[in-house]
């Protein structure tokens, strides 16, 4: 398998090259060696970010490597996607070009000697006539409108990122929720991915951005990290500034078993969080309760439905927070009016979506599975590249209504 994500890395760094700098450059020229020294440096740094980052490698050397190594992951998804569409462009612009020639003097190809005749004497003479290659100018053409429109994807997708979620305000109708309780805002926040990339800065953006908000209630529905508390403590303290009436709730999200689960478990509670594991609470008119993320099963923290919802009183409206929108049917099983989900980024690189689709039963947004509600927020950060194409980042405020009102 190793070896077949290898020649499959290898296959498309040896195409950009060829369409990007062999077919646009002349051989031993500057620009050649120059584009063939960043086709071998580029993929080594996305393979070296990709390597330290579950190696406990020293932090430092993580954020080295992270910015350009995972940015050039995705400049070159969207490099093959553009040169792809190249490919179906490249003959067209070929043929218009011999159109427009063969209505034109006929030009001799580069470099031939032609006769040329001295007006003057009467002597015939030679000269050489450079002739632009029509088929290097259209290399050029489609490799230069290739490269800039990945770049300017993945440049503005980035800005996207790094300016942080905006809201999403949606109404959440529950049969059972008392009059009570009708307007109560609850408000979901996943997948924040603090790392080597989006450190205490973005949490503080994703704070100041809940609190203006002013919830009841905040849900933190996993994936807030990538890496351990020691190197990510700080970037996460931001947390301790959240604000609601009715407090703040944490579960964990695959990514925390990746970085210790235990150990973020305990330091979110001393924040001022309250990690729900497998387990629930009495909320002002309905039951809120929480599961560990599937990802725990490795470890025996699984999710556990039974101890979570198994003894609650069924005519109490309930919303559950887990990580993973896959656990939807246990959910329905056990009788969850509404289940708040993240850890799909909505697709987070176009056409990542309709991968998503494969392995998720909501990508995002709100659906209805039976009489359960599934609502699967984008999240507010970014794994690997801190890129989002076609699926912005979010951070929504639900706003639960009773029928009764």
């Amino acid at each position: 398998m190793v070896l077949l994500a290898v020649a499959v890395v290898g296959a498309a760094h040896w195409y950009v090259w060829r369409r990007l700098v062999r077919d646009t450059t002349a051989d031993g020229s500057g620009w050649r060696r120059t584009g063939t020294v960043l086709a071998v440096l580029m993929p080594v740094l996305a393979v070296g970010a990709l390597a330290v980052g579950r190696s406990g490698a020293p932090f430092l050397l993580q954020r080295v490597l992270a910015w350009p190594g995972y940015l050039w992951l995705a400049v070159l998804l969207y490099l093959l996607l553009a040169l792809a569409v190249g490919e179906v462009v490249r003959p067209l612009l070929r043929r218009l070009l011999a159109r427009r020639a063969s209505g034109a003097e006929p030009v001799p190809p580069a470099g031939r000697d032609l006769p040329e005749t001295d007006e003057a004497s009467g002597s015939v003479a030679t000269a050489t006539v450079t002739v632009p290659s029509r088929r290097l100018f259209v290399a050029r053409v489609v490799g230069g409108a290739a490269g800039a429109a990945a770049l300017g994807t993945v440049g503005y997708g980035t800005y996207g990122v790094l300016r942080g979620p905006r809201v999403k305000r949606v109404t959440v109708p529950l049969a059972k929720l008392p009059r009570a309780a009708h307007g109560f805002r609850i408000a979901v926040v996943s997948d924040i991915h603090l790392g080597p990339i989006l450190g205490r800065s973005h949490a503080q953006r994703v704070v100041d951005t809940i609190n203006a908000t002013n919830p009841d209630l905040i849900a933190v529905v996993g994936d807030l990290v990538d890496g351990s508390v020691k190197d990510l403590g700080p970037a996460a303290e931001p947390l301790a500034g959240l604000q609601a009436r009715h407090g703040s709730f944490f579960v964990t999200g695959n990514h925390e078993y990746y970085s210790g689960a235990a150990a973020w478990v305990a330091h979110v509670r001393e924040l001022g969080l309250h990690p729900l594991e497998n387990d629930r609470v009495e909320i002002a008119g309905f039951d809120l309760a929480g599961v560990n993320d599937v990802g725990g099963e490795s470890e025996g923290h699984g999710p556990d439905f039974d101890k979570a919802l198994g003894d609650r009183d069924p005519a109490r409206a309930s919303v559950l927070l887990a990580h993973q929108p896959i656990v939807i049917d246990d959910a329905v099983s056990h009788g969850v009016d509404l289940q708040l989900s993240g850890h799909t980024h909505g697709g987070q690189l176009w056409p990542g979506n309709l991968v998503a689709r494969l392995s998720n039963p909501t990508v995002a947004g709100l659906e209805r599975y039976g009489d359960t509600q599934l609502y699967v927020s984008r999240g507010a950060g970014a794994w690997g590249p801190p890129v989002r194409v076609d699926a912005p980042s979010d951070i929504t405020v639900i706003e639960l209504a009773s029928r009764q009102a």
